[in-house]
């Protein structure tokens, strides 16, 4: 194997690994919890005021999130459009998963930024407070609403399908049995997290 070609594979499992830890774990995390908007506005101020507090908070945020985030999608979006997608093609389930891996991807990179624009940046300089009450001003345009739905049953899907590539491309799945037994794992993962997801962004609307 060439020296670009050892690069490149090097890239894809750092890419690979970079979505399940720690972006994979922190959106489960997160998912989380937003969910407590679902049990009243105090629950979600707690919850929140836990995680706006984290000792070592900005060096977390860092290597933790938005180091590893931005090069996953970045890298993500460099291998999109160098995918040659053949659904109108072949039709094969592994195909459409494939091709809605690139797409999700795409539309959860946007999300993200456009999330982390009317959040994070909003709070550090801009003086808005992070609580149940900034998420109710967001969503309360039903545009912004749907958008934040279809934000998030992508990234979550994203996150589901990318721990079936993930567990091929490590060699955890490695006979045809097992990458069945653990497509119906992931989706039932992805139906999960999703409902979460929906459900929490529902309680701030």
């Amino acid at each position: 194997m060439s020296e670009r070609g050892k690069n490149q594979h090097l890239y894809r499992k750092l890419h690979s690994l970079s979505g399940i830890i720690p972006v994979g774990v922190f959106l489960t995390v997160h998912l989380f919890v937003n969910y407590t908007a679902t049990w009243g506005q105090d629950a979600y101020n707690t919850a929140a005021g836990i995680m706006v507090n984290l000792p070592f908070k900005y060096f977390l945020e860092a290597f933790i999130i938005f180091i590893p985030m931005y090069f996953h999608a970045i890298y993500g979006l460099y291998i999109a459009l160098q995918a040659k997608n053949n659904i109108g093609r072949y039709g094969y389930a592994r195909n459409w998963k494939f091709f809605l891996q690139r797409i999700t991807g795409v539309i959860t990179f946007i999300f993200v930024t456009w999330h982390i624009w009317e959040t994070k940046i909003q709070v550090e300089f801009f003086g808005v407070e992070a609580n149940y009450h900034l998420m109710v001003n967001i969503v309360d345009n039903p545009l912004s609403l749907a958008l934040y739905i279809i934000g998030i049953v992508s990234a979550v899907y994203h996150f589901a399908n990318g721990l079936w590539t993930f567990l091929i491309t490590w060699g955890i799945t490695v006979s045809p049995k097992s990458q069945q037994i653990f497509s119906y794992i992931t989706f039932g993962l992805f139906v999960v997290l999703s409902i979460i997801g929906v459900r929490a962004i529902l309680a701030f609307a």
